[in-house]
């Protein structure tokens, strides 16, 4: 395990969980299952399975610095803080640059803070196994989820189909498809040949080094150094000059649709991200009508397959809805139908312009 890194990627504001998100308190720093750990603490609890402790970084907004450390209880140079959002590419070529100049051999693991993995055990030996494609030569390894239904929030990964699919095995990749409509989703899903994207990566700090500098040469390079800035007192002031001036985009746009190289793990971990209220639904307890409920004193009449969320001390009485998401959250509330959860994020775009609450 002594070159094995990993990376938790904890800057989002999870805007598509809100109103429970916000931005100064995002999800991945919530227990949103009520088990008594928070997503970042669970994800943090199944990579030391791999990873020393001392070997987790956690990459996050400068604002978000305290919540990681009181949270993971890590060291404060185990924190990389970005002092803007610039997506996933930036974010992982900053933590690249750095580990490599520790360790030249260097695994990376790459984890977004905010998924939920119910067969801890399973994963560790995909990630194994996913380790040793990754030493291979220029491997780029991603880990792909069996879609469940064709949704159009993932993005989909075609991989060769020419024998037997066994869970766990290694397959090449064709391509990438970022968030199809639903009629190409529904092919997707009728295909058998494409998974979702986990979002989870695996490589060796050279490899995505190497690819960074291959596609997005501009970007590398201001991640570059001669030796003087990493873990020193020059490094935030280098990575802010860095950020201020790379390009916004996404790893799966800058490198895995242009690399050759590019492999995944036919993954079955029990993975969700988590990313939606649907998407919690699915993992929450519920009642003989589908209705699933945090709260304690929630009545539901004539109500089916609606996902409730509400404070402790708060009475409701809800009648005559169907797969509706109902939440509360600091004197917000929602109300949204469960088809249309992929819009929250423009509502709340719309919302802000005229609230008192964002004014």
């Amino acid at each position: 395990m002594n070159n094995n890194f990993a990376v938790i990627m904890a800057g989002g504001i999870g805007s598509r969980f809100w109103p429970m998100s916000k931005e100064e308190f995002p999800k991945q720093f919530l227990d949103v299952l009520g088990i008594g750990r928070t997503l970042i603490q669970m994800t943090y609890d199944r990579l030391q399975k791999v990873v020393p402790d001392t070997q987790i970084y956690v990459v996050t907004n400068e604002s978000y610095k305290d919540l990681v450390i009181e949270q993971l209880g890590i060291a404060a140079n185990q924190v990389l803080t970005e002092p803007m959002r610039k997506n996933t590419a930036p974010c992982i070529a900053y933590a690249a640059h750095k580990i490599h100049s520790i360790n030249e051999n260097a695994n990376l693991i790459v984890a977004p803070a905010d998924h939920l993995i119910l067969k801890e055990d399973r994963f560790v030996n995909i990630i194994n196994t996913a380790i040793e494609k990754a030493e291979e030569g220029e491997n780029i390894v991603t880990l792909g989820i069996k879609p469940s239904r064709p949704d159009t929030g993932y993005g989909y990964i075609q991989f060769v189909n020419d024998n037997d699919i066994l869970m766990g095995e290694v397959r090449k990749v064709k391509q990438f498809t970022e968030k199809p409509n639903r009629e190409l989703a529904e092919l997707f899903l009728k295909g058998g040949d494409y998974y979702w994207n986990s979002g989870i990566f695996i490589w060796k700090s050279q490899t995505i080094i190497n690819a960074l500098a291959k596609f997005k040469p501009a970007l590398n390079n201001l991640f570059c150094t001669a030796g003087n800035d990493y873990n020193t007192e020059n490094e935030q002031e280098f990575v802010n000059n860095a950020f201020t001036d790379c390009e916004d985009i996404s790893i799966d746009f800058a490198v895995l649709e242009n690399s050759k190289h590019v492999h995944v793990v036919l993954a079955n971990f029990g993975w969700s991200d988590l990313g939606t209220w649907g998407s919690l639904y699915t993992h929450l307890d519920k009642d003989i009508k589908g209705n699933a409920v945090i709260g304690d004193d929630v009545h539901l009449f004539d109500s089916d397959n609606c996902i409730v969320n509400l404070p402790k001390n708060k009475l409701a009485v809800i009648q005559g809805l169907k797969d509706h998401i109902i939440v509360e959250s600091d004197d917000v509330l929602m109300i949204v139908k469960k088809e249309d959860e992929q819009k929250i994020k423009g509502y709340l775009k719309e919302v802000k312009k005229t609230s008192p609450k964002f004014n």
